[in-house]
């Protein structure tokens, strides 16, 4: 599957990505200290490990709707990706399958532009707009996004295509020696419509 909006292209895995993954968990590593720092694995990265995950994952069929998709520059140039993870009533994840036997939980959007030369450029709200498409399109509208109060670029991302504040856990995230705060967003589809209009 391929989406295509304006300079990006949302799309599925492939092989090459594989070493562009292990890259940005080795070498290009600067996305890791503003992708929720304090929530990184405790076991250090292993590219056997990644390889072997990535790989499975190609084998596998795909869901008629995506939880995610790697975004690339409209020339093919892999940047980074975007996901998504269920949460419940109480702002906290779920795993899937607690996501099935509940019934009721938003989808969180999740968005990671690994290429730190190609941050500021509008690549990530284009990504994080054309994902929110995919998903209206699906009939899927209880969108959410969470980040930390320290994170500035996301929380303008955002609210700029019409994500509003709707929880706030005051100081629980701790960030290189700051205290932050733990915040939820949730898409407010009047408010998208418009951006949308805006930027046609």
């Amino acid at each position: 599957m391929e989406i295509r909006y304006r300079d990006i292209i949302l799309r599925d895995m492939i092989e090459t990505d594989i070493e562009d993954e292990i890259r940005w968990n080795t070498v290009e590593t600067a996305w890791m200290d503003w992708d929720g720092p304090d929530l990184q694995p405790d076991e250090p990265f292993n590219e056997n490990n990644c390889r072997e995950r990535c790989l499975k994952q190609l084998r596998m069929p795909k869901p008629d709707i995506r939880k995610g998709f790697e975004i690339c520059t409209i020339d093919g140039r892999h940047i980074g990706t975007v996901s998504s993870y269920p949460t419940g009533m109480d702002f906290h994840h779920l795993s899937w399958a607690e996501e099935e036997k509940s019934g009721v939980y938003w989808r969180t959007l999740g968005l990671s532009i690994c290429e730190s030369s190609l941050w500021c450029r509008g690549l990530g709200t284009q990504a994080l707009t054309a994902f929110c498409c995919y998903y209206l399109q699906q009939g899927i509208s209880n969108l959410r996004l969470q980040t930390w109060s320290g994170n500035i670029r996301m929380v303008r991302c955002a609210e700029k295509i019409g994500f509003r504040e709707i929880n706030r856990f005051v100081g629980n995230r701790h960030i290189r020696g700051g205290i932050y705060d733990g915040l939820t967003f949730q898409l407010d589809l009047d408010s998208f419509r418009n951006y949308l209009k805006q930027n046609a």
